[in-house]
Order: structure tokens, then C-alpha cells, then sequence
């Protein structure tokens, strides 16, 4: 996946909640990645206030927000 082509499909309270949105993703056939400002994983807290981001290819931002927001709506408050 190339960088200039990423674009933020959603943003996370937490790292878990990330993940859960990427696996979704990928289900579908999209490529996601987790991006988060933890200093590579040495400072897990770092990225508090900013969330975690799930970003994909721009073709693919659309189907993305699609998908995300289909498995909000099931998933139990």
C-alpha cells in the first residue's frame, strides 16, 4: 500500500476497537491498516486523545465507511 493513497475510513477510542474495524475490513477484501502515534509501540498511552486510526487505499474509502458503519449499527451499546 503506498502512502500518498491512504485515507482515515475511521478513528478509534482504542487499539482493540481498531482492530475489530480492520478484521472487518479485511473480511470484505479491503486492505486496512492500524495507524496510531505510540512511538512504535513503546509508549502505548501516547496516542491517547488522538485515537487510533484505521486508514485504506482511496479506492477503497467509500466501500470502507460503507462497511464500518453496517457494523456499528449490529454491534450492542
Amino acid at each position: 500500500m503506498v502512502d500518498t493513497d491512504l485515507v482515515v475510513v475511521g478513528t478509534f477510542k482504542s487499539r482493540p476497537e481498531a482492530e475489530m474495524a480492520k478484521s472487518a475490513l479485511e473480511a470484505a477484501g479491503i486492505e486496512s491498516i492500524v495507524q496510531t502515534d505510540d512511538a512504535g509501540g513503546l509508549q502505548p498511552g501516547l496516542w491517547e486523545g488522538r485515537g487510533v486510526s484505521v486508514v485504506v487505499r482511496s479506492a477503497d474509502a467509500q466501500t470502507a465507511h460503507e462497511i464500518l458503519e453496517t457494523t456499528a449499527r449490529q454491534l450492542p451499546e
